[in-house]
């Protein structure tokens, strides 16, 4: 332990988190109180901004078009640590009766970004107070749009979020684990995620003369049943994927073939080269159904976030720092999930470890994206010192 070191870290930053932890419930609950979707995070932003000038810091606003970013300067040069939080909440109804419970009917903060948010500013305050300790610098980027297709993480590294900085760090509460719990995925944490939408058009004709119309219903579930076959016997079996439909329309009445038929859904994937197998083999099948059936189809396949992978190297300083932190049995490595997280992007271009935090209030079965999602605001706390220490120890 080097000199200018504190004696006893975990000692200083529990001490820092139980100064401001009940000003971060809050600031969680007003901006739980007031959901902003996608990029209209315009609110949450300049409370962001403001919090984060009242530690004095200087925010640089509209980076992604409403993202803040700003930066911790330690005492010496050294490496930026970024560490990311999204702010972004859902468009749906919240159904707690809370009395902080959303104010803006239809939209809520189902997903716990209204504690990612909070938990920054927690870290940020207390590393503000650490700065001396540190060998580099600390990148604070408060994220909109994470839930929305149009990625406010690719915004934010368009507009140099991402430039410069050697390693990344995110969060996720996690409801499905005990508050007081951490949990982390080597590899990849999170699949990419892509759209695809296939019109097949055919020839309209009379239910009754089939053999007088080019059917695309029928080409369109060859296709959707031929399509299962890719994940089956085009994949390698030790790496997954899914392919989902997620809505089909053709015709508009009993007795009429119809001109054309739409097919809409998702492929996921967790790595860049089953991506790309993926993709091949939905173009090949699709086009080759069609041609065997006699009709065409225009495919708009649409590539969304990468899949997040997290870098072993980080991963395993980031688990020394909460065992040092909270104790090795504290900590759990879970598998990776199909969902999308569009802190993909920046893991892409840096170093990078998605952190777990246990979020489950004692007594519930919470979910994110439901209605009812109470998480225990502890959480927010133990992020803080979580994030806190493993920066302190990254930049020492």
């Amino acid at each position: 332990m080097t000199a200018d070191r504190p004696n006893d870290p975990a000692a200083d930053i529990e001490r820092h988190v139980a100064a401001i932890e009940p000003q971060l419930i809050v600031v969680r609950r007003d901006i739980h109180a007031h959901p902003e979707i996608g990029f209209e995070t315009v609110r949450t932003a300049e409370l962001v901004a403001h919090e984060l000038e009242r530690i004095g810091l200087a925010p640089q606003r509209g980076v992604g078009r409403t993202g803040v970013v700003a930066e911790i300067a330690g005492r010496a040069l050294g490496p930026c640590l970024l560490i990311r939080a999204d702010m972004d909440a859902l468009p749906m109804q919240e159904r707690t009766g809370l009395p902080f419970a959303s104010t803006i009917p239809g939209k809520m903060h189902a997903c716990g970004h209204d504690l990612h948010t909070a938990t920054l500013l927690g870290v940020a305050s207390v590393l503000q107070a650490m700065a001396p300790q540190l060998r580099g610098s600390v990148r604070l980027v408060f994220q909109p749009a994470e839930e929305t297709v149009e990625s406010g993480a690719a915004a934010m590294v368009a507009d140099g979020a991402a430039d410069g900085a050697a390693i990344a760090l995110a969060f996720h509460n996690r409801p499905e684990m005990p508050v007081g719990r951490f949990g982390y995925v080597r590899g990849a944490s999170t699949a990419s995620s892509d759209e695809f939408d296939v019109i097949v058009r055919g020839k309209s004709g009379h239910a009754a003369r089939p053999h007088s119309a080019l059917d695309p219903i029928v080409a369109a579930s060859a296709m959707v049943m031929q399509l299962q076959t890719a994940i089956s016997r085009v994949m390698d079996p030790t790496r997954s994927a899914v392919l989902t439909i997620g809505h089909i329309q053709g015709g508009s009445t009993h007795n009429i073939i119809p001109d054309s038929c739409l097919f809409q859904g998702t492929v996921r994937c967790r790595s860049p080269e089953s991506r790309d197998t993926m993709e091949a083999a939905f173009r090949r099948i699709c086009e080759g159904v069609a041609a065997s059936m006699g009709v065409t189809c225009e495919i708009d396949y649409k590539r969304g976030a990468p899949a997040l992978i997290n870098d072993d190297g980080v991963v395993d300083a980031v688990i020394a720092s909460l065992s040092a932190q909270f104790g090795a049995e504290r900590i759990d490595q879970l598998e990776g999930r199909f969902g999308a997280e569009d802190f993909s992007y920046f893991s892409e271009r840096i170093p990078s470890c998605q952190l777990l935090v246990g979020s489950s209030q004692p007594g519930r079965d919470d979910r994110v994206h439901n209605s009812d999602y109470q998480p225990d605001e502890r959480c927010i706390g133990l992020g803080v010192a979580a994030l806190s220490r493993a920066a302190l120890d990254i930049l020492s």
